[in-house]
């Protein structure tokens, strides 16, 4: 391998390590997991281009637009990318969103044809504390299967969460999501700050936890629901447009739908990013 097409491989697998840290807004998985994202290309000038799909012709705009801009913003931190160009294909106002994106719009600007103008702000709120109250789920049941008891938990500070090792694969990859929007909204910033409150901040008492617990769950099953909702949905989508592939395909895994043996096209390293395309 010559050494300008080893740097090539190596920008494009680094492009792809950032897309794995957008999610989808709704769901809170990598866009990279879902299979959303279809092809990264990286240019002589070091220009990317980011080819993605979603389940439907119709997905919700404002939730297309959001994973379009986050990736833009992903890519472009990357000290030697020139331009992140993100294109959505095969959706409703595709050319809307690319243009906006592409021209720093906001999307109120952007779909201004389509539908009422604003900020995405709030919407961008409503999904993080989503995402937050999630991953909290996932460690407070995982702290309660290492014997943990509630009160206890409800004490804990963000010193003695970190030094916690969890044994589950899935537990050790949302401990440092959960951190991350922990420290992002200033509610634990130091060793002694509680390592769970609220979205909001306020304490969570030990005579609340279960009726806490019930209603986190309530949000996750949403998530997961809609999750196998979307796979199912681009499997079936892409499995028809797609055809060759289709021919390809791996049976779907656990009953979601997603085909996830796929690999995702134009991924530099194969093994790494499943995708739902079939």
């Amino acid at each position: 391998m010559s050494a300008l097409q080893h740097q090539h491989d190596r920008k494009t697998g680094e492009v792809w390590e950032r897309l794995a840290m957008v999610t989808d807004p709704e769901l809170d998985e990598p866009v990279t997991e879902l299979g959303f994202v279809e092809q990264v290309s990286v240019d002589h000038d070091d220009r990317v281009e980011i080819v993605f799909r979603l389940p439907t012709y119709w997905c919700s705009a404002n939730f297309a637009f959001l994973m379009a801009d986050d990736m833009r913003r992903a890519v472009s931190s990357l000290p030697w990318v020139r331009e992140a160009r993100p294109q959505l294909r095969d959706h409703m106002v595709a050319d809307e969103i690319n243009k906006g994106v592409r021209e720093g719009m906001s999307f109120g600007d952007a779909l201004k044809g389509f539908a009422a103008g604003g900020s995405l702000d709030e919407l961008r709120e409503k999904f993080r504390r989503k995402a937050f109250e999630r991953r909290q789920e996932v460690m407070i049941l995982a702290l309660r299967g290492l014997g943990y008891e509630d009160p206890a938990i409800c004490r804990m500070n963000l010193g003695t969460f970190d030094a916690i090792t969890f044994g589950s694969e899935d537990v050790a990859r949302q401990k440092p999501r959960y951190r991350e929007l922990l420290v992002e909204r200033r509610l634990a910033d130091h060793p002694a700050d509680p390592a769970f409150v609220t979205f909001d901040g306020a304490p969570i008492k030990r005579h609340e936890m279960v009726s806490y617990l019930q209603r986190l769950r309530g949000v996750r099953i949403n998530m997961e629901f809609n999750s196998s909702l979307c796979r199912g949905l681009l499997a079936v989508r892409y499995r028809e447009l797609d055809g060759d592939r289709a021919q390809q395909a791996a049976a779907p895994c656990g009953g979601c739908g997603s085909g996830c043996a796929v690999r995702s096209v134009g991924s530099p390293a194969m093994d790494k990013h499943s995708s739902a395309l079939a």
